[in-house]
């Protein structure tokens, strides 16, 4: 069984290069934000305008308008959680209401630069503190 390939540490031009060179199937970026803005991340609207704005600066096609549900069993998870899809493939989040947190995965066939989506998703957010993990998906 091949590994999933990272990308952490590569520049979005090298990401580039290596997503052609090895003619992977899809690109991955997992984005978890930390303290962000809590009217921001509770509001249907403003995740509805990001998801809009996300799609065009990575030059994705948006298929159908995206799904915006606010739910959770707890307190713990409660919040809104979005899917779009886009034709080569899916944008997701969820925004957790009790730690100001988002979780944003961004996968495509097509490949864009995870670094910019990244730091779209946490000035869009106002987050303080950033992680983000990029995976190469294969064949």
């Amino acid at each position: 069984m091949k590994q999933m390939a990272t990308a952490n540490k590569m520049t979005d031009a090298e990401v580039e290069v290596q997503f052609k060179r090895d003619d992977c199937w899809g690109l991955c970026t997992a984005i978890d934000l930390k303290e962000c803005n809590p009217a921001t991340i509770r509001d249907a609207e403003k995740i509805h305008q990001f998801v809009l704005e996300l799609a065009d600066l990575i030059d994705m096609k948006r298929f159908g308008e995206p799904q915006i549900i606010h739910f959770g069993p707890n307190d713990r998870v409660a919040g809104y959680s979005m899917t779009q899809l886009i034709e080569t493939s899916l944008l997701s989040a969820h925004f957790a209401n009790d730690t100001n947190a988002a979780y944003i995965d961004i996968f495509s066939c097509k490949e864009y630069a995870p670094s910019v989506a990244a730091e779209f998703c946490k000035k869009f957010f106002g987050a303080q503190n950033m992680n983000t993990n990029v995976y190469f998906r294969s064949i």
